[in-house]
C-alpha cells in the first residue's frame, strides 16, 4: 500500500451567529435583502457564495420587475437542466413577501422532453404568451437568440445562473450574446455566480460592459459566519503514489456524509475504468448487502455493522442513473439526514446540486478548474442542525520521475497549490487597508488586541461583527477613483486569482531560487492588473496592485506565523491563528509597510509545504520540469521594470544600478539595459 502524504489543510473557524440565515419581514436572508435593495437596477451582478440564497433573491429581483418596473416577462438560464428544479415555484407570501414565484410547467424548458431545438419554439411561444416565467438551459437560450434574434427579447429580464459559465472570449457564444444584448440596451440582465472567475483566467465580461453591471458582493466569510450550525471548514490536499483507491480510506469516513468526485477517464489518476472503481470503493468499505428497490441506492455493511446507502451516479446504464438521480432529488427526503450516506460522482453532483447534509466533499485527481474546486467545495458548504463541521479533501498523484507524463503531473500540482492559495483567501476575513499618517487613528467597532491602539506603530484591528480586518501599512498608495476604491475593497480575490493562475509566476515564485520576490509582487501583479482593470490610471493600478499584494502577502504570513506557533503544525486552527498570526507577523517585522510586503515570495510558505510532504526526488523532478522553460524577461516586462526604475531616480536622484548588492535595484537595472538593447538593435536593424 502506497504512502498518503498531508497537506497541511485551510482550516477555518466560524462564529456562528445566525445573521446569514435570519429573515426579515418580507422573508429575505441577509445576502437576499441586500441584492432586493438594488432590484431598480437594469444590470445587476450578484457574486454569492453556494446556499446563500441566489436563486430566492432572483425571485424577489424579478417579481418587483414584472409587477412595478414595467418588464413583460423573466427569462431563467440555467447551465443543464438539473439546476433548473432551484427555480421551480416558491409560496413567498407564505413568508411575508407580497407575490408567490410561479412557473407553469409548461415554461419550466429544464423538466420537459425533447432537443434543445425543439425547445427553441417554446421560447418563441413563450415570447408571444402573457405568461412571465420560463426557465431553459443557457444551450436553448443560445439557440433561441440565434433563430429569434436580440431584439425579441426587448424589454425582458434575463437572469443567468452560475454567471462564470459566460466568457468574453469570441469563442463564447452566449459570452458574445449578452455584449449584443448589452449594446442594444433593451433588457435587464440579473447574472449571478458563486465564484466571479473561470479556470482559464478569461474574463467574464469586457471590462466596459461589466462597468455598466452594478454588484452585490456577498462574502465566503460573511455566508459561513453567519450560521446557526457549521462551525468549521477544512480544505486538504494528500498526494498519493501507486493507485488511488488503495488510500481512499485513509480519507473517506464512512460516518460523514460525503460525496466522492471520481477522476475523469481522461486524467493520469482514472484507472480507465470508472465502474471498477466505483466497485473498488464499495469493496473498501464493506460487504455488498444489495440495491434497495425504492431508491436504487448501493446497500453496503461495514466492519462496525453499520448498512451504508451509496448513490452511484457513475453508472452509464440510463435507467439505474435516472432513479437514483430521482431519489436524491425528491422534496420529500430534503430533510431527511438517514435518507443516503455517500454519493459517488463523476461529472454530476456539482454546481447547483443541493445535498444540505454533506460533510465531506472528496475529490480524487484535480479538476477542470479553480471554479469546478469552489463549486465541489459550495456542496459541503450548506448549514444543518447537528452538521457542526465540513471539510473538501484533494487526492493528488504525486508527480513520479519515471513517468512520461511528468509535466502534467507537476502542472496539476500547480494548480492544487493555485487553489490553495486561492481558497485561504476567500475563506478568510475580508482585509481594510488604508496609509499609516499622523492622522492615524482607531477605527470603532474594531478590536486592536492586548494595548489597544499604538500611534507609534502600524495598528491591526479585527472586527468580529463584520468579520474584516482594519490594518495600516506604511507607504500604501490610497485609491482615488470610486471604481479602484471599489475593487481595493470587494474584488481583491479576482486579481489574487488572476495572479495564481499565472503559470509563470507559480512556477518562479516556487522553484526559481534567483527570483527576486518583487518581480512577482510588483511586475507580475502589475501585469495583471493592468490587464484587467486597463479603464484605471496608472496611479489607481498601482493603489489596486499594493492592496492585492498586501492581502495575498499577509495571509501567507499570518499562516507561517501561525503555524510556527502552534502545538500542531498539520494545520492552522482557525480565524483565531490567522488574526494571531497577522499580529505576530507584525510585531516581528515592527513596522508595516508597502516595500517589506513586496518583499515576501507569496509562494514560499507553499514550497514549503511541498517541500515536507514530497519525496526528495519527485521535488527535484517538478524543479527540473519547471528550471527547462525557465521565462526570459520580455519587452513588456523590461518596460515595467523601466518604468519603476524612473520611479526610483524621483526617490532616490539616481537610476539604479546593475551592480548593486540590492537583487531589486539590481533587476531594474537590468530592464532599462534590455530596453536599451532594443532600442539599439531596432536603430541598427
Amino acid at each position: 500500500m502506497s504512502q498518503l502524504k498531508s497537506v497541511p489543510s485551510v482550516s477555518v473557524t466560524y462564529a456562528q451567529t445566525g445573521s446569514s440565515t435570519k429573515s426579515n419581514e418580507l422573508g429575505m436572508r441577509a445576502m437576499q435583502e441586500r441584492a432586493y435593495e438594488k432590484r431598480g437596477e437594469q444590470y445587476l451582478l450578484i457574486k454569492s457564495p453556494p446556499a446563500s440564497g441566489k436563486s430566492r433573491a432572483l425571485m424577489f429581483i424579478a417579481l418587483d420587475k414584472l409587477h412595478n418596473q414595467g418588464l413583460k416577462q423573466t427569462i431563467v438560464v440555467v447551465p443543464e437542466k438539473s439546476i433548473g428544479s432551484s427555480f421551480n415555484d416558491e409560496p413567498l407570501s407564505k413568508f411575508g413577501f407580497w407575490a408567490d414565484w410561479t412557473v407553469a410547467p409548461k415554461w419550466n424548458l429544464c423538466n420537459s422532453p425533447g432537443t434543445d431545438g425543439g425547445k427553441v419554439k417554446s421560447v418563441g411561444a413563450f415570447l408571444e404568451s402573457g405568461d412571465q416565467v420560463l426557465v431553459c438551459t443557457h444551450a436553448t437560450f443560445r439557440f433561441a437568440v440565434e433563430k429569434l434574434g436580440i431584439e425579441a427579447f426587448d424589454d425582458r429580464l434575463i437572469a443567468v445562473d452560475e454567471f462564470h459559465h459566460v466568457s468574453a472570449s469570441e469563442d463564447s457564444i452566449l459570452g458574445s450574446q449578452l455584449n449584443e444584448f448589452i449594446a442594444r440596451d433593451r433588457v435587464h440582465v440579473v447574472a449571478m455566480t458563486g465564484s466571479y472567475f473561470r479556470g482559464d483566467a478569461v474574463p467574464i465580461l469586457l471590462p466596459e460592459n461589466e462597468a455598466k453591471f452594478d454588484t452585490i458582493t456577498y462574502t465566503y466569510y460573511e455566508q459561513l459566519n453567519g450560521y446557526k450550525y457549521l462551525k468549521t471548514l477544512d480544505i486538504g490536499y494528500f498526494f498519493y503514489s501507486g493507485s488511488y483507491a488503495d488510500d481512499i480510506l485513509k480519507v473517506l469516513d464512512p460516518n460523514e456524509k460525503t460525496i466522492v468526485h471520481i477522476p475523469n477517464v481522461n486524467s493520469r489518476e482514472s484507472t480507465k475504468d470508472k465502474h471498477r472503481e466505483v466497485e473498488h470503493i464499495i469493496d473498501a468499505l464493506g460487504d455488498w448487502q444489495g440495491t434497495d428497490p425504492a431508491t436504487g441506492f448501493q446497500l453496503v455493511k461495514t466492519p462496525e455493522g453499520k448498512i451504508l446507502k451509496i448513490a452511484d451516479l457513475v453508472d452509464d446504464e440510463a435507467v439505474k442513473r435516472d432513479k437514483v438521480s430521482s431519489a436524491l432529488k425528491d422534496p420529500a427526503n430534503k430533510g431527511n439526514r438517514d435518507h443516503v450516506d455517500i454519493i459517488i460522482a463523476l461529472g454530476m453532483a456539482k454546481e447547483g446540486f443541493d445535498w444540505i447534509w454533506c460533510e465531506h466533499a472528496l475529490t480524487v485527481g484535480y479538476r477542470a478548474s479553480l471554479t469546478e474546486i469552489v463549486q465541489i467545495i459550495g456542496r459541503a458548504t450548506r448549514d444543518a442542525e447537528g452538521k457542526t463541521s465540513a471539510r473538501f479533501t484533494n487526492l493528488i498523484a504525486e508527480p513520479d520521475a519515471s513517468e512520461a507524463a511528468v509535466t502534467e503531473a507537476v502542472n496539476d500540482t500547480l494548480k492544487a497549490i493555485a487553489a490553495s492559495l486561492l481558497m485561504e483567501q476567500v475563506l478568510a476575513p475580508r482585509f481594510n487597508f488604508t496609509p499609516k499618517t499622523p492622522k492615524s487613528g482607531p477605527v470603532e467597532g474594531f478590536d486592536y488586541g492586548e494595548g489597544g491602539y499604538d500611534p507609534d506603530k502600524e495598528n491591526i484591528g479585527f472586527s468580529e461583527e463584520s468579520g474584516q480586518f482594519q490594518i495600516e501599512i506604511k507607504g500604501l498608495a490610497k485609491p482615488k477613483s470610486k471604481e479602484a476604491e471599489r475593487i481595493c475593497q470587494e474584488d481583491l480575490n479576482e486579481v489574487i486569482t488572476a495572479f495564481v493562475q499565472d503559470k509563470t509566476a507559480i512556477e518562479r515564485g516556487l522553484f526559481d531560487e534567483e527570483l527576486v520576490p518583487e518581480e512577482l509582487t510588483q511586475v507580475r501583479m502589475g501585469k495583471i492588473v493592468g490587464a484587467k482593470f486597463p479603464e484605471l490610471d496608472a496611479e489607481d493600478q498601482e493603489a489596486v496592485r499594493q492592496h492585492a499584494t498586501a492581502a495575498l502577502n499577509l495571509t501567507q504570513k499570518a499562516k507561517e506565523a501561525a503555524l510556527a506557533s502552534s502545538d500542531d503544525d498539520a494545520q492552522v486552527s482557525g480565524n483565531t491563528a490567522l488574526i494571531d498570526g497577522v499580529r505576530k507577523f507584525a510585531m516581528d517585522v515592527r513596522e508595516l509597510d508597502i516595500d517589506l510586503i513586496d518583499r515576501i515570495n507569496p509562494f514560499g510558505e507553499a514550497y514549503s509545504i511541498l517541500a515536507k510532504t514530497m519525496s526528495e526526488e519527485s521535488l527535484k523532478q517538478v524543479a527540473a520540469v519547471i528550471s527547462a522553460k525557465k521565462v526570459q524577461l520580455t519587452p513588456k516586462e523590461a518596460r515595467d521594470l523601466a518604468r519603476r526604475a524612473v520611479k526610483f531616480k524621483q526617490e532616490r536622484g539616481r537610476l539604479p544600478s546593475i551592480t548593486s548588492p540590492d537583487a531589486w535595484e539590481k533587476k531594474m537595472a537590468e530592464g532599462v539595459a534590455f530596453l536599451a538593447r532594443m532600442k539599439q538593435e531596432a536603430a541598427n536593424g
